[in-house]
């Protein structure tokens, strides 16, 4: 007869220095899992103090409040009769980790710290933290008084171990080290370890969930076992959001899978698997025999309990299922509105103002904040209490006073979007904006800035003794791209002035958060002017191209049917005079060779297709 364990993945809001807040949803995790049968509770990368501390890491206050935060773990009752694994930092030999902490009923069982950090992309974990290079190593970690008192302990096990019970043996990676190409579960699934666990920091990338799950079902194919992978979700005060996700794997098949993209605090993905197929499968596979004979030990510590129960006495097995994947629109979709929403609710303003010009990128860039009010008021029905609460402090309403019900009443609340035209601007432009603010329900202005420039520009020419002009009407290429370029920048001056005073003049309290609409293409070209609508305080699709964008507006034209048109008309910047003979276009052919001019009139400033330079993009 087969033993079973169930086993609880826990995917967690966490707030970078809100010790108090990461706590409360770490004991409500452990809640969860309890009530769900699981044995194991693993939690996400540096859940106790949160990932996004950057310097704070290297303060002594992290470091101590952490070590309060584990005390009161191990002293609540919620923690009894379960192996909690509960990742933060730790200092040893006056050396700082990346740690997990696992503990059972008072008692740390090992303080086991990561190996192989993360250094490429957003992550610069040895900016921090030291790897533990003692392969197969412990060490006594002394225990500071507060939790010795609690433990009973004086010493402990720190350093790479594994974790044996009754039934089974448990052995810990952490976020990056299973993306390395020598993953401490190879060595440790030889050594006879038949469950991996991995708690992780890993933001959302477009089609990264794919690279985790071949990689987690690459682990277990090949050396047999259980692999739990636990994530954060939220933005945790960064500019990066981390994507949940939660995924158990047996034997290369995925069995439980989280949400990607939720606007809950609290998630917890369990499953329940039978370990005789892990033995079972890895029997089978006689070349593994000869290498397990020949792997090194790892140390164990020893709980002195088991995990499993009879077959007759458990939950179901949980059976293989197909991963859910969403497109990459759906991604877009769902990541930066999820990101929105957790900036702002933590922000303490009002609302978003977006300067909204009829084009593609700031029509993509008030999609996503459409996208935001719609899971609001979705999480609000499907009955997330949190998300209400949220709602009323950001609005000052009290508990009793109704909420939004649509997604249009609440981005009539709490998004402003503003065509700013000037002389140069086109009737269709502005016409589009409104169109697309009406479908998304924001509180929509339209206003000329036309004074501000000419003031701008008068006070210059009088000082220089000197007319500038448009290249349109004699001027040179040096005239032509000031006089664009003071446009666009008057329109970030104006786009800040009215985010501190449109909620003064309706009588609310905080300002706004600006948001720009620049793509990854565009920034990383360079293409942009300096301070325009590029400068904000927060940039959704900074991380997006503007191909990618494209694909995204088509998949949310049937939501808002403007896009459409927005979609087909030229890409222009309107910052040049409009004659009979002239027309700024962003892309214009010439000799065959398409050229973009976005704020400058030259026609080979850029001189590449967007296409082109999202493969440079891709490159880099």
């Amino acid at each position: 007869m087969g033993h079973t364990v169930t086993l609880a993945c826990c995917a967690l809001n966490q707030w970078a220095l809100d010790f108090h807040g990461n706590l409360q949803r770490i004991l409500e995790s452990v809640r969860l899992a309890k009530e769900k049968g699981a044995a194991y509770r693993l939690g996400p990368e540096l859940e106790v103090c949160g990932y996004g501390c950057g310097d704070h890491f290297l303060e002594g206050d992290t470091q101590l409040l952490s070590m309060q935060s584990l005390a009161t773990l191990l002293e609540d009752p919620l923690t009894r009769n379960i192996i909690c694994d509960i990742g933060m930092p730790v200092m040893h030999k006056n050396v700082l980790y990346n740690c997990r902490v696992i503990f059972l009923n008072q008692t740390i069982l090992l303080i086991r710290p990561k190996m192989y950090l993360a250094m490429d992309g957003n992550y610069r974990e040895m900016r921090w933290f030291t790897p533990w290079t003692k392969l197969r190593h412990t060490e006594q970690f002394y225990l500071p008084p507060l939790i010795a008192d609690i433990t009973g302990q004086v010493k402990v096990p720190f350093g790479d171990a594994v974790i044996s019970t009754g039934d089974t043996v448990f052995g810990c990676e952490t976020c990056e080290e299973l993306f390395t190409g020598n993953s401490p579960h190879i060595a440790m699934g030889l050594d006879g370890v038949e469950i991996f666990t991995n708690g992780s920091g890993s933001h959302h990338e477009l089609r990264k969930l794919h690279r985790r799950v071949d990689l987690i079902r690459s682990a277990t194919s090949k050396v047999g076992g259980v692999y739990m992978y636990s994530n954060l979700i939220g933005c945790d005060g960064e500019r990066v959001f981390y994507d949940g996700s939660c995924l158990i794997a047996v034997n290369g098949d995925i069995v439980a899978q989280g949400s990607q993209f939720t606007l809950r605090e609290v998630e917890v993905t369990t499953a329940t698997v039978d370990l005789d197929d892990v033995r079972s499968f890895r029997g089978s596979c006689l070349s593994r025999g000869m290498q397990t004979a020949l792997a090194a030990p790892y140390p164990q510590v020893s709980t002195g309990v088991s995990v499993s129960r009879p077959s007759s006495l458990s939950l179901p097995i949980s059976q293989p299922l197909s991963v859910q994947y969403l497109m990459p629109e759906e991604e877009i979709s769902l990541g930066p509105a999820c990101w929105l929403w957790d900036y702002l609710r933590r922000s303490g303003l009002r609302g978003f103002f977006l300067p909204l010009s009829g084009g593609l990128d700031s029509a993509s860039v008030a999609c996503l904040v459409g996208s935001m009010c719609t899971l609001v008021v979705d999480a609000i029905a499907e009955g997330c209490g949190h998300v209400a609460n949220d709602l009323r402090q950001l609005l000052g309403r009290k508990e009793k006073e109704g909420l939004p019900k649509s997604a249009k009443d609440l981005a009539k609340l709490i998004f402003t979007t503003c065509y700013m035209k000037t002389v140069n601007s086109s009737s269709e432009t502005e016409t589009r904006a409104a169109r697309l603010a009406a479908e998304i329900g924001s509180s929509h202005i339209s206003v000329s800035i036309d004074n501000m420039v000419s003031a701008a520009v008068a006070t210059v020419s009088t000082q220089l003794k000197a007319n500038p002009k448009f290249k349109v009407h004699g001027g040179t290429s040096m005239e032509d791209m000031a006089l664009q370029n003071v446009q666009a920048r008057n329109r970030m001056v104006l786009a800040y002035l009215f985010a501190q005073l449109l909620p003064w003049s309706q009588g609310h309290r905080g300002n706004l958060l600006v948001l720009s609409s620049a793509n990854v293409d565009e920034s990383l070209r360079g293409y942009l002017t300096k301070y325009d609508c590029s400068s904000a305080d927060l940039n959704p699709i900074g991380g997006i191209s503007k191909t990618d964008l494209r694909s995204f507006c088509k998949f949310m034209a049937p939501r808002y049917p403007e896009l459409k048109s927005i979609l087909a008309a030229k890409p222009t910047a309107e910052l040049e005079p409009i004659t009979s003979s002239h027309v700024q276009n962003d892309e214009v052919r010439s000799h065959g060779i398409v050229f973009s001019m976005a704020t400058y009139s030259v026609q080979d400033d850029m001189g590449m297709t967007y296409a082109e330079l999202s493969v440079f993009g891709r490159l880099r």
